[in-house]
C-alpha cells in the first residue's frame, strides 16, 4: 500500500521510517537449482504488462494505468497516460492493482484497493472504516475488459482491505486471495495479512489470518519458480522487505537470507516477475520491483539466492506505483500495443 508516511498514515501501526540504509551487495551467483521460471510465465515471452496508479493528487490518479515494456527495463505509458480503467463502484478509487492470468490461460482478472483519499481525505478513516472489499476486472484478450464488480473478502470487523493479490492454489484447486487488514478486535493496531479462497472472483470464503507478525506486515507478493514458492513482504518487525520460501501456498513458510534487502526500511509494494523465460531448465534472472514514491528495479541471476542488485537500466515515463508486472506472450504484447498508444521511454 503506497502511503505518505506510516505515521501519518497509521498512528498506532508503526514508528517513523529509518534512514535508508546502503545496499550490501556483493558475490552474486548462479547457485541454486531452483528455476526462475513463473507460473503465469508464458512460454514465449513477448514483453511485459505494468498496472499501476498515479498518486492521490486528482481522482483519476486513483485508477488503473497501463505501462507497457519489451524487456521489462524500460517501460512506455500506455493510452497517453491516461488511464485505462476507471472504478465507479464503492469508494470510486482504485490502488494496488495486481493483474493475474487464470489457471485456465483463457481469462485475465484485475483485483484493486477499493479506495479514494483523494475524495475521502482521510487516512485514520481508511485504516479504521474502509472498504471490506476489493474491485474486481475480468477480460478475455487485455484489452476489453468488464465493468468493475466488489467481492467482500475482509472480516466484518476489518478497518481496511489494501493491497490484495491473487494466485493459483495447486492443493485447493482454486485461487488464493490475500491482502493487509487491520481489525477492531485489537483497536486497529497493526496491519496483518489475511487470505480467502475463490474460484470465480464473486463469492470467498470466510477471511483467515494468512500472516501475522508481532509489528504491522503488508504489501505480500507471492511468485512460483520452479517447484517453490518466494513471498516477499513489508515486515514492520523487521523494518525492511523480507523474503521467505515453502513448498506449498499453506507452509510452511521459512525465512531466506537477504542482505541485500537491509537497507528496504524506505521501500514498500514489492512484486517480483522473471526477465527472460525458462530455457532447457536453465535459472534466469528476475526482477524485484521496490516502491518508494516510485518503483525501483532489483535484478538477481537466481531469484532463490535472496541476493538482488539495484539496476540502473530500469526507466518509467512517471513514477510508477503499486503495482503489478505480467509476463505477455508476444501475441498478447502486440495486441495491447496496437490497442492503446505507448508514450515514454521503451524502445
Amino acid at each position: 500500500m503506497n502511503k505518505p508516511s506510516r505515521r501519518e498514515m497509521m498512528k498506532l501501526l508503526a514508528s517513523g521510517v529509518m534512514p535508508l540504509l546502503a545496499f550490501v551487495l556483493s558475490g552474486i551467483g548462479v547457485a541454486s537449482a531452483q528455476s526462475a521460471q513463473l507460473a503465469t510465465q508464458p512460454a514465449d515471452t513477448g514483453g511485459y504488462l505494468f498496472t499501476t496508479f498515479k498518486g492521490e493528487s486528482t481522482p483519476t490518479g486513483e485508477q488503473i494505468y497501463f505501462g507497457l515494456s519489451r524487456d521489462g527495463l524500460r517501460w512506455d505509458a500506455l493510452n497517453n497516460g491516461n488511464p485505462i480503467l476507471i472504478s465507479d463502484v464503492g469508494e470510486k478509487g482504485v490502488r494496488d492493482s495486481y493483474l493475474l492470468r487464470a489457471h485456465d490461460g483463457k481469462r485475465f482478472f484485475i483485483i484493486a484497493t477499493d479506495l479514494s483519499i483523494n475524495l475521502n481525505k482521510d487516512w485514520k478513516r481508511a485504516t479504521h472504516g474502509g472498504s471490506k472489499s476489493i474491485v474486481v476486472w475480468e477480460s478475455d484478450d487485455l484489452v476489453k475488459w468488464s465493468p468493475p464488480w466488489l467481492l467482500k473478502v475482509a472480516a466484518d470487523d476489518a478497518g481496511c482491505t489494501w493491497a490484495p493479490e491473487a494466485i493459483y492454489d495447486e492443493e485447493t484447486s482454486d485461487y488464493l486471495v490475500y491482502w493487509a487488514s487491520t481489525t477492531q478486535r485489537d483497536n486497529y493496531a497493526k496491519q496483518r495479512i489475511w487470505s480467502t479462497h475463490t474460484t470465480d472472483f464473486k463469492q470467498a470464503s470466510p477471511a483467515e489470518i494468512f500472516i501475522d507478525k508481532a509489528d504491522t506486515v503488508y504489501d505480500t507478493d507471492i511468485v512460483r519458480a520452479g517447484s517453490r514458492y518466494y513471498r516477499f513482504s513489508k515486515d514492520s518487525t523487521k523494518k525492511v522487505i523480507t523474503m521467505e520460501s515453502a513448498k506449498k501456498l499453506s507452509g510452511p513458510w521459512t525465512d531466506i537470507y537477504t542482505p541485500s534487502l537491509a537497507g528496504t526500511q524506505r521501500y514498500e509494494g514489492p512484486a517480483a516477475f522473471p526477465l527472460k523465460p525458462q530455457a532447457d531448465g536453465k535459472i534466469q534472472p528476475c526482477c524485484l520491483m521496490l516502491d518508494n514514491g516510485g518503483y525501483k528495479g532489483f535484478t538477481t541471476p537466481d531469484l532463490a539466492s535472496g541476493e538482488f542488485a539495484l539496476n540502473n537500466d530500469i526507466k518509467f515515463p512517471f513514477p510508477f506505483r503499486h503495482r503489478s508486472v505480467l509476463p505477455l506472450s508476444a501475441e498478447e504484447y502486440q495486441r495491447v500495443k496496437s490497442a492503446h498508444s505507448p508514450t515514454g521511454v521503451a524502445k
